[in-house]
């Protein structure tokens, strides 16, 4: 392959940035070059997973990796602290917000089933009585249109208007579960929207629970029901559960605070509540790449929906990267166009912090969790788990955010909060 040639004339002060500009054009382009030679081999990436853990001060790591057909499952630090003990295979870990990309694929398979369209209204699957809001106007009696209806693509794609949580989370109540299914029902009819749906992006968990409940009342049984059913049992996903064993409890990474009980976590199921393995992740991770002969079921296509260039704005969802589109949970970044195009999902809360990516064209897909440890971070934990996967997939890696988020001191670890049930390692309430 030949070299571009990229002329830069002699010029004046006036014109330097033309020239850097142009410069940086050229040493991507040489970069994509050397992209296209070698990928990184898995025994060079689990030596990058492990600069990665020890610049990011925590306490426990796990790394899997899907590429075609080649699997990798990597354990760094220890299972809690002193325990001496390297997380592996088996280690159970919480997925947090990562557990909202199960919740749009069972969306997706009932969407094919015909029991349900992603343009249906939230109000179609409302307990009897409760009125949703529509627009952003409190809510009108049912003959009375004041503005547009919350959908469930809206709930999916994070553009309903709702709120990022219903409240701070009550101070005892063990992580992912609350609020429940009457609370948030009683909360949502009071509710002002904070724009018309449809019309920005503001991250939200709650909108998220909303999901999980219409999809429960398409189905006509519970969301836990209908995870293991479509999804966890086809795929012989066995320690994926929103219900832990006292066996399973015994397997979770801890982190350096205590994060409270290790509990039944139904009532957050569809946003955040779901727990797993390295193991099953990798089974998870071969079906969303559709690597031949290594599930028993298609995925449904990942696709993107809106272009936040064309929402009024967007909110809580570059904490991995600048955004170029939005799918059902999924975030696109990169340019489409190019093959350094990828999608991601990240999750914090609890003491972890959690971050799935894929590059579909390359059949190749990562997958960590950390537990929360006490130094000093040193990294942006998300961006280089980004160029792991470029390297991974022989790909050039994406540029820095354009706008980066503030890290806190220590991050990626998430706050030990109990209201902290994000998609980022930030606190945002």
């Amino acid at each position: 392959m030949e070299t571009p040639v990229i002329r830069i004339p002699r010029t004046t002060r006036g014109h330097r940035f033309t020239r850097l500009i142009l410069s940086s054009a050229l040493l991507m382009a040489l970069a994509g070059i050397a992209f296209a030679q070698q990928p990184l081999s898995l025994a060079d990436a689990a030596s990058q997973g492990q600069s990665l853990y020890q610049q990011s001060a925590v306490t426990g790591m796990v790394l899997v990796v899907v590429r075609d057909h080649e699997v990798m499952i990597k354990g760094y630090g220890e299972t809690y602290p002193g325990s001496a003990h390297t997380p592996d295979s088996t280690s159970f870990v919480r997925l947090c917000s990562v557990s909202k990309v199960l919740t749009t694929d069972l969306l997706l398979k009932l969407a094919a089933d015909g029991k349900l369209s992603l343009t249906d209204p939230l109000q179609l699957y409302a307990p009897p009585g409760k009125q949703v809001p529509i627009g952003t106007a409190a809510p009108a009696p049912a003959e009375v249109s004041n503005g547009p209806e919350i959908t469930l693509r809206n709930l999916a794609t994070h553009t309903s208007g709702l709120p990022r949580e219903v409240s701070a989370y009550p101070a005892k109540a063990p992580h992912f579960t609350f609020p429940d299914y009457a609370l948030r029902w009683d909360w949502l009819p009071r509710q002002k929207l904070v724009s018309p749906p449809g019309s920005a992006a503001l991250y939200s968990n709650v909108g998220f629970d909303f999901l999980g409940d219409a999809l429960a009342s398409a189905s006509g049984e519970s969301y836990a029901a209908l995870l293991h059913e479509r999804l966890l049992q086809p795929l012989a996903m066995w320690d994926t559960t929103l219900y832990p064993s006292a066996e399973q409890c015994a397997r979770l990474l801890r982190g350096s605070g205590d994060q409270g009980l290790c509990t039944s976590t139904e009532e957050s199921g569809a946003s955040g509540g779901v727990y797993s393995t390295p193991a099953d992740m990798v089974k998870f991770l071969q079906y969303l790449l559709h690597i031949p002969a290594s599930s028993p079921l298609p995925a449904p296509p990942l696709a993107v929906y809106l272009n936040p260039a064309e929402l009024k704005s967007v909110q809580g969802l570059s904490h991995a990267g600048d955004p170029t589109g939005i799918g059902l949970a999924w975030i696109q970044l990169g340019d489409p166009a190019t093959s350094s195009s990828l999608l991601e999902k990240t999750g914090g809360g609890a003491g972890f912090t959690t971050y799935i990516a894929l590059s579909p064209s390359r059949q190749t897909g990562v997958f960590l969790a950390v537990t929360e440890g006490k130094g000093k971070q040193q990294i942006d934990f998300y961006h280089a788990s980004n160029d792991l996967l470029a390297a991974l997939a022989n790909v050039p890696p994406l540029p820095p955010k354009v706008h980066p988020v503030r890290p806190r001191k220590g991050h990626p670890k998430p706050v030990r909060r109990r209201a902290h049930r994000t998609s980022h390692p930030t606190p945002a309430r």
